[in-house]
């Protein structure tokens, strides 16, 4: 029988460009889940599991904020945090166009453009984070300072 070829998404070969280590965990997955029920089905704890959100500023320009699954983007402070006046999240049916990737597969790492990036700065005080690995069923698991680098991201307090 002959070995399954593990699928490199592009943010894996990113971070591995980059020597940064990782562990990638799957999932089994039909349809869109969230991330509180990927963390369960993974049994991770729910504050170590980052979500990405794309939003659209003022300006128009497109910004990337990765938080806790449970918590909420505070718009305010988002908007504050990248220069804007205030910002958007984006229609579902954009992600693709803006990012490359697709609803419940999308990270801050690999994007088809680079855009202005932060990552809640609770995520500093975790030893590892998880975040999605760039496509449905795949995670990646990293430091939160490995993540902010292959990101290109700064920290900032982003969470209502």
């Amino acid at each position: 029988m002959a070995k399954q070829k593990e699928v490199k998404t592009n943010a894996m070969r990113i971070l591995e460009s980059m020597k940064i280590d990782f562990t990638h965990l799957t999932y089994e997955c039909k349809e869109f889940e969230d991330g509180i029920q990927i963390a369960d089905m993974l049994g991770l704890p729910h504050e170590k599991v980052y979500k990405t959100l794309v939003t659209v500023g003022h300006s128009k320009n497109y910004y990337v904020f990765v938080i806790p699954i449970e918590a909420e983007l505070d718009m305010k402070k988002a908007a504050k945090s990248v220069g804007e006046k205030s910002v958007a999240m984006i229609h579902v049916k954009e992600i693709n166009q803006i990012t490359g990737y697709i609803r419940g597969g999308c990270t801050a790492i690999g994007m088809k453009k680079q855009y202005v990036t932060r990552i809640a700065e609770q995520a500093k005080d975790l030893e590892t984070v998880v975040v999605s690995g760039g496509k449905i069923g795949s995670q990646i698991e990293l430091t939160p300072e490995d993540l902010r680098l292959a990101a290109n991201a700064e920290y900032a307090d982003i969470t209502a």
